[in-house]
């Protein structure tokens, strides 16, 4: 992932990754920012927080009038000042890369466990910048009791932040980091306090209305519910307007009274039936009126293409265009170019390798400058899905993906734009592989990060750490093998030299992977980077044998598969699969992509029976929620939310039923909304949407001049595993109902922070949403048989048999279907047949005349193949005037 948490990965390592935190003097593990509250007075001066009962406060700061000059003050090395009328001024050099670089600060405080204290001051700049105020423990490894990041401009502002300690500290330090700004300014301060007795501080989300809806749309033939918080007993009623207020449909609540996994009572409202379409619908119940959405058009296309272009600005070893990505354009990071010791000459610590590798290029992982192959394994392989589902589904749109749909610099190249993003990124994997004249030849580095942790904000091209290729493993090994498997038969149609170089490069990982089969990452990391350990990886090899499989048809793939422990195992649990369990993504890839399995009915039907499973369990949850019944929401909860919508998707896909369409439209409001906190977790999205995640350079939080995460970035969520949690999950959530253990703050990382493999599940679903657009009124009735009649070395004969089971004629009707890989059409009879891709278009049907109710029409063709056996595709989609 994800963030960081020392010593070792979460106790639940089902959807966290990473898991340290920096250890640098005078500096807590992780950067990060308290959430904005009353307690911040700012510069319009709002009231201290209040005292304890009875209590007169102690101050325990020294010389915090500076009536004694700087007595009981010290300051970096590279500081100097002085005091004038009650304020000290101390000239900052520019250039510092950390905030930690230069320091005003007092040690000895006192703190006792359970207490509340306020922290008090006035500061000023002579230019708008932010600052660190935080008081710690000054020893390894740092820990924090209150972190803040004023925002500091030419007038002098009072500040006050409250807190309550968690331990009995002795020798707590107060420290103003006041480094990282590129050029000089100077800081001013004055009026320093730390009192006993404060209000203890309390967190108070804004979950704004009680009416919960998707806010940012419903599809017309689709789903429409919302959740209403309340306490009522009864139905209440419900009244849906549009945006002229109108009265447009009403109906009752259903009461579901008091639900677990959000702390409160609440009701159900279905407005399904309603028919009206258009923008600024509002949803009103018990006093209560929802944020605005639409019904109708197409509400998830914008977010399908944002999702994806996401990308294109986590992208390492390239500078980010300003023209192409507006408001994010950057320097390269890590191109050898000072700060940068950079990516094109990496060796491994310690001289545990004799080799340097070029690994420049590959998306950064998270919030941090790191990059993970097990972690980019799985991002990339879902970014290629959603172009291998447009090939196979029946609801698939290759149109949509093409050259130019997305925001990144390759457009003209003829390549499907979602291909080329994850071009970026397989090639960073490759990069990645022990070279063949090595003892471990063919096996793939787990990863490449800094030798410590950085702060926070920190630009790509300003990273100063030395980085280092961590040892190989054979979870990255198989990784590489199953994206780089995938990437071959999707790029073959694009660039066959690219696909020979991935599928050589995935078939040497293979043969590694079986020499080394238990070369585990640990679970723990060495500074500066997540571990992401894993000591199973039984799953990793069945993945990589089904992608393998999938693109050679090779005889010893197929055996693998069928003798792994993995084939008949129920591997759709909660969360469907994540970086660590890979299982389920095999097996939707084996479901989905026309290949010759032995007994792949069988794969179909556990993947719809997993999916049958989230159905059971969105349907008792009234916020249409199939994950965290249980009760825990673990780190990354969103990406677990979505990961099971993917399951749904393709059981729609395997077998056309609305119920599974439905069920991830439905899925996909809570991300949206219609969740406890009343939050749209995608940037950009919504009326209330979070937009402060965990990251170095969207970092907007911490210094208005850097952007927040650009649109179509997903939030990791609530996380109610406590033992993973960040100092500002620690300080406001304590107590939390599990959906509302999530904080917008660029300082949560275990609630808060974004990444590549988190996004890849929401650009699948996104992009499934898009594509249910007013698709359901336009299917036509009828049936396709698709028939391999015969086949011999290099060729093959196909029948299809197209019937009208409707009652009315079907006019101009197609069809159309993806032509599996390493198949070709040789040449046809009785039908127009046209190919783009791996699509095949069928017209000129019945000679271009209707086709009447119960009648059938027949037309085949005379194939080529390679040496793989020939398959029929997935599905066959029907269209008609």
């Amino acid at each position: 992932m994800n963030d960081k948490m020392a010593g070792g990965i979460a106790p639940n390592p089902n959807l966290g990754g990473h898991s340290a935190m920096p250890r640098t003097a005078l500096r807590r593990r992780r950067l990060g920012v308290a959430v904005l509250t009353a307690l911040a007075i700012g510069a319009a001066g709002a009231a201290p927080a209040a005292q304890a009962q009875d209590e007169e406060p102690t101050d325990l700061i020294t010389n915090g009038d500076f009536a004694s000059g700087t007595t009981g003050w010290w300051t970096t090395a590279n500081l100097t000042g002085a005091v004038a009328d009650g304020e000290w001024c101390v000239d900052v050099p520019g250039g510092t890369a950390n905030a930690w670089d230069a320091i005003v600060g007092q040690d000895g405080l006192p703190l006792v466990t359970g207490e509340s204290y306020e922290l008090r001051f006035t500061a000023r700049a002579t230019a708008d910048v932010s600052v660190r105020a935080l008081v710690q423990r000054p020893v390894d490894p740092w820990p924090t009791a209150v972190e803040e990041f004023p925002v500091l401009s030419s007038e002098a502002q009072d500040f006050s932040y409250a807190f309550t300690a968690n331990a009995d500290w002795t020798d707590a330090q107060l420290a103003f980091q006041i480094g990282r700004h590129a050029e000089p300014w100077q800081f001013c301060i004055s009026e320093v306090q730390l009192l006993t007795g404060a209000e203890p501080p309390v967190y108070e989300p804004d979950t704004g209305p009680r009416v919960r809806v998707n806010q940012v749309g419903y599809l017309p033939d689709g789903p429409k519910r919302a959740t209403l918080v309340t306490d009522a007993a009864d139905p209440v009623p419900w009244q849906l307007h549009d945006a002229a207020g109108t009265l447009v449909a009403e109906g009752d609540s259903q009461p579901h009274g008091e639900e677990s996994t959000s702390g409160e009572s609440v009701h159900v409202i279905d407005f399904s039936d309603a028919s009206a379409t258009g923008e600024g619908f509002t949803l009103t119940a018990d006093g209560e009126t929802s944020y605005p959405f639409a019904i109708g058009g197409n509400p998830y296309g914008d977010l399908a293409v944002d999702a994806m272009s996401f990308y294109y600005p986590m992208r390492s070893g390239i500078a980010i265009d300003d023209a192409i990505a507006p408001g994010y354009g950057r320097e390269a990071g890590h191109v050898d170019t000072a700060p940068n010791q950079g990516d094109g000459a990496v060796t491994c610590p310690a001289n545990a390798c004799d080799y340097a590798l070029d690994v420049t290029g590959g998306w950064y992982d998270a919030g941090d400058h790191g990059k993970y192959v097990v972690n980019g394994g799985i991002s990339v392989a879902q970014l290629m899905s959603v172009y291998e589902r447009a090939l196979n589904a029946p609801t698939g749109d290759t149109g949509r993906l093409g050259d130019g749909s997305l925001r990144i610099p390759e457009h003209g190249d003829g390549v499907p734009d979602v291909l080329d993003e994850a071009r970026w990124e397989v090639e960073f994997l490759l990069a990645m592989q022990v070279p063949a004249s090595e003892e471990l030849a063919g096996m793939a580095h787990h990863k490449i990060h800094d030798e410590k942790w950085t702060g926070l904000p920190l630009m790509p091209a300003d990273d100063p750490q030395p980085r280092y290729l961590q040892p190989p493993s054979t979870a990255a090994t198989l990784n590489l093998a199953a994206a780089a498997a995938q990437a071959a038969r999707l790029f073959e149609p694009y660039d066959a030299d690219f696909a020979a170089e991935c599928l050589e490069a995935a078939e040497t990982a293979w043969q590694a992977a079986l020499a080394h089969p238990d070369l585990y990452a640990p679970d723990t990391s060495p500074d500066g980077g997540g571990p992401y350990g894993d000591s199973d990886v039984s799953d990793e090899f069945y993945w990589a044998a089904a992608e393998l499989f999938l693109t050679t048809g090779t005889k010893s793939y197929e055996d693998y598969l069928l003798a792994s422990k993995v084939h008949e195992a129920d591997s759709f649990g909660p969360g469907a699969f994540y970086w660590g369990g890979v299982a389920g993504l095999a097996k939707l890839d084996l479901a989905l992509v026309p290949n010759a399995l032995p007994g792949r009915d069988e794969i179909v039907t556990q993947v719809v029976a997993g999916a049958d499973g989230y159905l059971d369990l969105q349907a008792a949850s009234p916020w249409g929620l199939s994950y965290g019944s249980s009760g825990t929401f673990d780190w990354g909860s969103n990406s677990a939310v979505l990961n099971e919508l993917v399951v749904v998707a393709t059981a729609f896909d395997l077998t056309g039923e609305a119920k599974y369409r439905d069920g991830v439209l439905t899925g996909l409001d809570y991300i949206l909304g219609r969740n406890a906190l009343g939050n749209s977790y995608v940037t950009g999205y919504g009326s209330h949407d979070s937009h402060n995640m965990h990251s170095r350079w969207f970092a907007n939080q911490l210094d208005p001049n850097l952007p927040n995460p650009p649109a179509g970035t997903l939030a990791g969520g609530p996380n109610s595993v406590t033992g993973t949690w960040d100092p500002v999950a620690q300080r406001w959530l304590t107590g939390c109902a599990p959906q509302r253990c999530y904080i917008d703050d660029i300082g949560s990382w275990s609630t808060n922070e974004l990444t590549i493999n988190w996004n890849a599940p929401l650009a699948q679903i996104a992009t499934f949403a898009a594509e249910q657009a007013g698709t359901a009124a336009a299917t036509p009735s009828c049936e396709v048989q698709y028939l391999i009649n015969g086949q011999w070395p290099g060729g093959f004969n196909a029948q299809i048999v197209v019937t009208n089971t409707g009652d009315e004629p079907l006019q101009d009707l197609s069809l159309k279907w993806a032509l599996p890989t390493g198949q070709s059409i040789v040449n046809s009879w009785s039908v127009a047949l046209t190919r783009d891709g791996h699509t095949v278009t069928a017209t000129d049907i019945a000679g271009g005349q209707e086709l009447k109710p119960g009648r059938t029409f027949t037309f085949g063709f005379i194939g080529a193949k390679d040496a793989r056996t020939a398959v029929a595709p997935a599905s066959v989609t029907c269209s008609a005037a």
